[in-house]
């Protein structure tokens, strides 16, 4: 309905200031964003970024530029130290659970592609694997050693940080913090060093190898991200991101190489990263065990889109602090939510206001409101605020509230248009009225087994169930599809 006429203002971490964004090409926006390493679930830290990423190119998109969105896939090479120590993630989860490399990592990509429908992530513009693009790797590598910043030591291919002085710019106050987490290696010249191509050094008998000008073996982590970005948005770009944790090393690494290898400068316009996601005992991570999946949650009777709310209700460069008490309470204000668009929806005789200049001057002053909070950093609490104003003030009609609704939610994405669009196929709406009453019976007489089976049942079939007081209510999951 509406396209933003405002200047989008993002913060960027590369000079740590808020600036205006302004593309490199008019109307186009090249956008990379860090994806998965698929040796296991994604954990709900994990996907705030997703989240973070979706609203970026949402609102980019609302604002009438046209976005390529580009995630890789980490299939190979990511140790489980960022600083080129540990094992490989993946080979290692392929070991554990007696299956192929590529087995591995093609279960978890699909798992966490199930789990980014669910939230209502849209897909990427580019998926690439890293190693179906292992070519590009290469040939970046070897015009970053024909500029003469690397060297060979112990049968590893490095990058020698001590060329490059404008190492460490993305995070100086963190230079010290990441100097302290690198481990001593003796092949290396400077602890910051870090390697561009594995040979037989180490992990000699590794599952996935590849012929190169080093010898046989495999790519270092970071090369992965400046080897894709490039192929797919070309060799300077308009925004990179990620999480925050990525800023000190891996980012850092992948300015320097990418630079050293094209002589661009900046490599990256914009560098956006999300916080982190925080438990009583601090940031979540797969490393520290405990984590929570987003199946954890639909187990616990919570539709994805709740998450996605308690998400959107905090800032993304501000640390979030799960709980169950909170994600509650986001679960009870999406279903105030969604009432609100069924009553405005029923007033509205299923009529919708059209467009932005048949508006009423109050609606358009709530449109104006939610696109200045996008606007300003993606102020995804404020854009929430503005639409509950916009569903609440009493001066907008039925009709004009719902059409502003469902134009915001194109960027918050909570499925508000099929709200006031009535419900399933009534036969099997019946059907699961018919589960939920066999599974009251069953409760009644502590049969709890067969109870639980049937909530099991509807919950593969993308129906939540919610007991209280008043009884059993169900609800379908929003984008739900058949998953693990």
């Amino acid at each position: 309905m509406v396209q933003n006429t405002g200047k989008l203002t993002l913060y960027n971490t590369l000079g740590r200031e808020t600036r205006t964004f302004e593309p490199l090409a008019e109307g186009r926006v090249g956008f990379y964003g860090c994806g998965p390493t698929v040796y296991n679930y994604a954990h709900i830290g994990n996907l705030r970024a997703y989240v973070t990423h979706d609203i970026l190119t949402r609102t980019l998109r609302r604002m009438g530029y046209d976005v390529t969105h580009v995630m890789n896939i980490t299939d190979v090479g990511h140790l489980s130290g960022d600083n080129d120590e540990g094992d490989d993630k993946v080979l290692k989860s392929a070991e554990e659970r007696g299956k192929s490399v590529l087995e591995i990592a093609d279960f978890y990509t699909k798992a966490f592609f199930n789990d980014t429908e669910r939230m209502n992530i849209e897909r990427p513009t580019v998926v690439c694997k890293a190693t179906e693009h292992v070519g590009e790797m290469i040939d970046l590598i070897k015009r970053i050693e024909a500029n003469g910043y690397t060297y060979l030591s112990g049968g590893n291919l490095y990058f020698d940080v001590g060329k490059f002085p404008a190492y460490g710019e993305l995070s100086p106050r963190n230079d010290q913090k990441a100097r302290s987490r690198v481990k001593e290696d003796p092949n290396k010249r400077n602890p910051q060093d870090f390697v561009l191509w594995f040979t037989r050094s180490k992990f000699e008998d590794h599952a996935l190898a590849w012929d190169s000008p080093w010898g046989r073996g495999y790519p270092g982590w970071h090369i992965e991200c400046s080897a894709m970005s490039i192929r797919y948005l070309g060799e300077q770009f308009d925004i990179h991101a990620g999480g925050i944790d990525h800023v000190s090393i891996h980012h850092t690494n992948e300015i320097a190489q990418s630079e050293a290898a094209t002589g661009k400068r900046p490599w990256v316009n914009f560098w956006v990263h999300n916080e982190f996601l925080i438990q009583d005992k601090g940031k979540m991570s797969k490393s520290s065990g405990g984590f929570i999946t987003l199946r954890s949650l639909m187990d616990a009777g919570y539709d994805p889109l709740d998450y996605r709310y308690f998400l959107l209700g905090g800032h993304y460069r501000s640390q979030l602090q799960f709980s169950w008490e909170s994600l509650e309470t986001a679960k009870n204000a999406r279903r105030s939510l969604m009432e609100r668009i069924r009553v405005l929806g029923a007033g509205s005789g299923g009529r919708r206001g059209s467009g932005a200049r048949g508006l009423s001057e109050k609606a358009n002053a709530h449109l104006a409101a939610f696109n200045r909070a996008l606007e300003d950093d993606l102020s995804s609490p404020r854009a929430l605020a503005e639409l509950w104003g916009l569903i609440r003030d009493p001066d907008v009609e039925a009709g004009e509230a719902l059409a502003c609704a469902v134009d915001m939610d194109r960027v918050l994405g909570f499925g508000l248009a099929g709200e006031d669009r009535g419900g399933d196929d009534p036969e099997r709406e019946k059907e699961i009225e018919r589960l939920v009453a066999e599974r009251t019976a069953a409760k009644k007489v502590k049969d709890y087994a067969k109870a639980d089976g049937i909530r099991a049942i509807l919950n593969e079939q993308g129906i939540l169930l919610e007991d209280g007081p008043a009884g059993t209510r169900w609800h379908k999951i929003q984008g739900w599809t058949q998953g693990r």
